[in-house]
């Protein structure tokens, strides 16, 4: 296969984002990422998010205020496959903190939104997240890396 398909979304709590900071030995070891993963067979992309959020933080879909799509982000590097990923956000409205739950994956952690910029995450993510702060409008963004350098980005 050239290309995977995946659901990525940040869970917000007031100002704080939650994100794993991912373990392993894959192309995102070390960084930061939204909380999502790859499809199974025959889910729509709602089905697949909350399923990825309840298996990597054990939030439930009713504690999860405001689910929505925010975005759907090509992510392109020669090194890699092709990446589609469908870019949802959420409120946590639960009353545990997830963050104190274990996570094959990385460790979770709350963010405040304005320290953001400064995680290590991919370059293209800045610019991701520039487009999710400033509205609530839905948007498609192109990323085209070569390894880690960001080359291109195209917003529509």
């Amino acid at each position: 296969m050239d290309y995977i398909i995946t659901t990525e979304c940040y869970i917000r709590r007031g100002e704080d984002i939650l994100f794993i900071h991912k373990g392993g030995k894959d192309m995102n070891s070390g960084k930061f990422l939204g909380i999502g993963g790859h499809f199974e067979k025959g889910e729509s992309p709602v089905e697949c998010i909350v399923r990825e959020i309840n298996e990597e933080t054990g939030i439930k879909r009713e504690e999860l205020g405001n689910l929505r799509m925010r975005a759907i982000i090509t992510f392109i590097n020669p090194k890699y496959d092709d990446e589609y990923i469908y870019l949802f956000e959420a409120e946590y409205i639960g009353k545990d903190d997830p963050a104190l739950r274990s996570c094959d994956e990385g460790e979770l952690k709350w963010v405040n939104k304005k320290d953001v910029y400064s995680l290590p995450v991919w370059e293209g993510d800045k610019r991701m997240f520039d487009e999710m702060f400033k509205d609530d409008e839905f948007f498609t963004m192109k990323l085209v890396y070569d390894g880690d350098e960001l080359k291109d980005v195209i917003v529509d």
